[in-house]
């Protein structure tokens, strides 16, 4: 999607008008004195001209820089270095605030005082676990280039981390300008559009997906996300149409073209007018078409529900592919990354295989397994993987890691489990003896296990964990790494 412009009266890049010379001859002297005269007035043009242009250059540089109450620097005019020859002193630079191009100006207490009237806007809410709630903000981010929008991001709210904890900036963990600069979809973060410390509720008329897609809950899918940003929400119950199979109820996926139907004219117009009041104001809204809303947007997909998990899913081609880390959170990994290898600071990250293991609630899903511990793979069954990965790295890469070379990441509580690990060689990420949490937030030690294991040379992770899912993504396209997943379930279920 091409850039926007930043405001409606932006002036012109360039002068209206220039100007012009036109030496005029005299025939009747001599013709010495005709040749020097025009030779002086000749001489004289070329100056003019070059006068001329120069002018009209220093206007049309100054134009192309407009300055107003909500403009940015320009990013192409170095201003930091002082002409060469000029005799004057530099002023002391005053940095201009930056905000989005999407967006009129700073945060506004009200939120549609902020949105430009030439850009249409979508956004939704979060409501599960975080890699879950990653997967959700880029199934909204997919949504919004189809449908010509810009997403607006939420934050992340807590959930396995204690539901007590504070939010985090989606811009906190992952970065931001270089999404929009690498991956061609624009995205802005809510508390970019409006003031995180306003008062202000703002009605807002959304559609319900959720009670659209599964018949146990007669109600929106529940968020705390609208009450952070202070939006009173009006909802109406999408149409049957968008569940991609009609009447299952084991499957709950939305279609994002059945999605997109719903926010052109067409579709909109003949599926509103019955809108729930909503809980604070009581008012009963239709659907924003400016600013686009859905309940929850984790179960849209462009196929099959397990999209994600395949080489075409469009969700981590155009979107979760371009979500780095920023620059801190990458740092951070790799300190830690080198500490428990027992690296110095200065060192660089050597190449490693990480290892995510998922039981914990998987627990629940063992109703294949004639006995419970009969359920997951045990550690040889892993290390049978991740020596699978050591021989395809030697075989593709010609790099040799070595089993002391390999971070586990578990939330196994079991200490004879973690022993037998030890056995084995593998570091683990103590976040405890790091005093993650005093350090930097209850948020960073999930985030940097995710950070840790994207950095990775090779991968091997829980069939059906989200979390190994995307992290095995991460290793795939952005290391050219090497990954496999450990299946489980019942005994013998990765037995190959």
């Amino acid at each position: 999607m091409p850039l926007l412009p930043y405001a409606d009266n932006t002036p012109p890049s360039s002068p209206a008008s220039g100007h012009s010379f036109a030496p005029r001859y005299m025939f009747h002297l001599a013709h010495k004195r005709r040749l020097f005269v025009t030779a002086c007035l000749s001489l004289a043009a070329i100056v003019l001209v070059t006068l001329s242009f120069t002018t009209l250059a220093a206007e049309e540089q100054s134009l192309a820089v407009p300055v107003f109450e909500h403009s940015q620097p320009s990013l192409d005019v170095d201003v930091s270095s002082p002409v060469a020859h000029d005799p004057l002193p530099q002023l002391e630079q005053v940095e201009q605030p930056h905000y989005s191009p999407f967006v009129l100006g700073p945060p506004t207490q009200s939120f549609r005082d902020n949105l430009r009237n030439d850009t249409k806007y979508i956004t939704s809410w979060i409501s599960a676990g975080w890699t879950n709630d990653v997967m959700t903000y880029a199934n909204l981010i997919y949504l919004g280039a189809v449908t010509d929008r810009v997403p607006v991001i939420g934050m992340f709210t807590p959930s396995h981390i204690g539901g007590d904890a504070a939010p985090i900036l989606f811009g906190e963990v992952f970065d931001v300008p270089r999404f929009n600069r690498e991956s061609g979809t624009p995205i802005v973060e809510w508390h970019k559009v409006k003031d995180p410390e306003s008062q202000v509720v703002d009605d807002l008329g959304c559609w319900n997906v959720w009670e659209a897609v599964q018949y146990n809950e007669h109600f929106p899918r529940r968020s705390s996300v609208p009450d952070w940003l202070k939006l009173d929400i009006s909802y109406t119950k999408a149409p049957s149409w968008i569940k991609m199979i009609p009447d299952y109820p084991h499957d709950m996926c939305s279609t994002f073209w059945s999605l997109a139907r719903l926010s052109f004219p067409e579709e909109r117009s003949k599926n509103i007018g019955n809108p729930l009041p909503s809980p604070t104001h009581h008012v009963t809204l239709d659907p924003d078409d400016h600013m686009l809303c859905f309940d929850y947007l984790y179960y849209a997909c462009a196929q099959q529900s397990s999209d994600l998990e395949h080489d075409y899913a469009p969700t981590w081609r155009y979107v979760l592919k371009y979500l780095h880390w920023t620059e801190r959170i990458e740092q951070i990994a790799a300190n830690y990354v080198k500490q428990v290898f027992g690296l110095p600071e200065e060192a660089e990250v050597p190449p490693y295989i990480a290892i995510h293991v998922r039981h914990g609630d998987f627990a629940n899903w063992c109703w294949q397994a004639e006995n419970p511990e009969d359920c997951f793979a045990p550690l040889p069954v892993i290390a049978r993987r991740v020596r699978e990965v050591q021989e395809e790295l030697r075989q593709r890469k010609g790099v040799d890691i070595p089993m002391t070379r390999v971070i586990i990441t578990s939330d196994e509580k079991d200490p004879a489990w973690w022993e037998e690990v030890a056995a084995l060689g593998w570091r683990t990420i103590d976040h405890e003896a790091a005093r993650t949490i005093e350090r930097f937030g209850r948020w960073y030690p999930v985030v940097l296990d995710a950070a840790i294991q994207s950095g990775a040379l090779g991968f091997v992770g829980t069939d059906r964990s989200t979390y190994s899912i995307v992290s095995r993504r991460r290793v795939d396209d952005w290391n050219d790494g090497a990954t496999r997943m450990v299946l489980w379930g019942y005994k013998g279920a990765d037995d190959h």
